[in-house]
């Protein structure tokens, strides 16, 4: 479904569509890049740009992401009370409602207790849409104080570019100054992530949505199939706290939810929307900088998040409610078997792949002279980033039907994990094992660019 808004810089009607992100502008609102809107008629109003703050230790409420003309009071205030919205109801209505058409719900029920998270990656597309239903709207971002250089000089061109001023949230320096005095600067290498996070990101986004009745987040079903694969359109937030206090206080829109990331990019391109240059560097998913970096082909979108831990559910804290708590196994791998292993469906599944057991594995490991050289996968199927290079595996196989090398899988999580960490070099999933024909010593793929290219070199060179 498509929503209809105008340029104010064009009488004439313009009639546009993207795929997924879908939008019309035809002539009921004005786009606005200036300061003269009239918000006098709309069904709520915003108070005055430097009106007194009556929420602390939480996002200014008035933040100048407003744009508003000077004096602009008070005339309605919106209430919404969380708990009588039936919002499972209404994801329901908007499961195939555009993006553009998400956001303008939101920004209407919701009004000046609503706002944008804003990473500074390709969400800035929920900015472009905010902007387009002409609707004024704030917009917060966590500043970590470790983010990368393009990040921040990013922040200032969307400010520049919509005239609007993001509401920075800092984390508490005397919890930082704790942290890297007792642990250094660098201690989520070696002990994960979460710490730090819960220090610069979770609690910083918790004191911002405590000033809140509900926040827009750009998360997307197709960002991590391990975390984000049922998220809903809107949803009451299972984690976090909005104004009124207590579980059920705060509303979670995500308008992209069911939005692919090339349809986003398409959207982006299509509305000259500027975006970080770390884009351009290879750079998908956007973080801190010490956390984050470029992905290679064939590799998932959060990979280059957190590279040295295991592949399971990589979130920061900030989006938790998406990782479901109730039949977990110790190793936050999803619902289990009894056997520890996951119930998800099996991946690399073609006629050309043989599927290893244990025992197989162990013979094929133990052999010092074999017929042929074998390529092994060790996988597991919840693995975002095996479910990543799957099709580039299954054409691997294709390729090597025939050529007398054998193309194998080995399902290594749960019950077998222990003996692929001691015996086959498994350090995280995906892990590729090449056994020569005339060793009994495999060999382990040392790149993570897994394209089909990049693994027949591999192959060529060793057999």
């Amino acid at each position: 479904m498509a929503l209809a808004v105008t340029s104010s810089s064009s009488s004439t009607a313009i009639s546009k569509g993207i795929q997924n992100g879908s939008f019309r502008l035809l002539s009921d609102r004005p786009k606005p890049r200036t300061h003269g809107l009239n918000y006098s008629q709309r069904r709520f109003s915003v108070k005055a740009l430097h009106a007194e703050s009556k929420r602390n230790d939480s996002i200014v409420p008035l933040a100048a992401t407003i744009v508003a003309h000077e004096g602009a009071e008070v005339v309605e205030k919106v209430e919404v009370e969380v708990e009588e919205q039936n919002f499972e109801q209404l994801a329901k209505e908007l499961e195939n409602a555009s993006p553009l058409e998400v956001m303008d719900k939101a920004l209407e029920k919701f009004g000046n207790d609503i706002a944008i998270a804003f990473s500074g990656a390709e969400d800035v597309a929920l900015i472009e849409y905010a902007h387009l239903t002409g609707r004024p709207f704030r917009v917060f971002s966590l500043d970590t104080g470790r983010l990368n250089p393009e990040t921040y000089q990013f922040f200032d061109t969307v400010e520049k570019h919509y005239g609007i001023r993001i509401e920075y949230m800092f984390p508490d320096a005397v919890e930082v100054q704790a942290l890297v005095r007792s642990k250094g600067l660098f201690s989520f290498y070696e002990d994960g992530h979460q710490e730090c996070c819960r220090v610069r990101k979770v609690r910083p986004l918790r004191r911002a949505l405590k000033g809140l009745r509900a926040w827009i987040t750009g998360q997307r079903k197709d960002q991590s199939p391990g975390t984000r694969s049922e998220i809903p359109v809107v949803q009451v937030d299972p984690v976090f706290e909005g104004m009124d206090g207590g579980i059920g206080s705060l509303v979670k829109w995500n308008p992209v939810a069911n939005v692919q990331g090339q349809d986003i990019w398409k959207f982006l391109r299509a509305m000259d929307v500027p975006v970080n240059t770390l884009h351009s560097q290879g750079y998908i998913s956007i973080g801190c900088e010490p956390c984050t970096r470029p992905v290679l082909p064939g590799q998932h979108e959060r990979e280059g998040r957190w590279w040295w831990e295991d592949a399971k559910a990589k979130e920061c804290g900030l989006h938790k409610g998406n990782i479901k708590e109730e039949n977990v196994d110790g190793n936050g791998n999803g619902a289990v078997h009894a056997n520890g292993t996951a119930i998800v469906p099996d991946i690399f599944n073609t006629q050309n792949l043989v599927t290893l057991n244990r025992t197989g594995i162990e013979n094929l490991a133990r052999l010092e002279d074999r017929k042929e050289p074998w390529i092994v996968v060790l996988y597991a199927p919840w693995c975002q980033f095996c479910q990543a290079m799957e099709a580039s595996y299954v054409e691997l196989a294709e390729k090597l039907a025939g050529s007398g090398v054998k193309v194998g899988k080995f399902r290594a999580d749960g019950d077998q994990k222990e003996y692929a960490q001691r015996e086959l070099q498994l350090g995280s999933f995906p892990t590729i094992l090449f056994f020569p024909k005339h060793s009994s010593r495999p060999i382990k793929y040392p790149s993570e660019n897994r394209d089909v290219d990049s693994l027949m070199a591999f192959v060529n060179a060793l057999r």
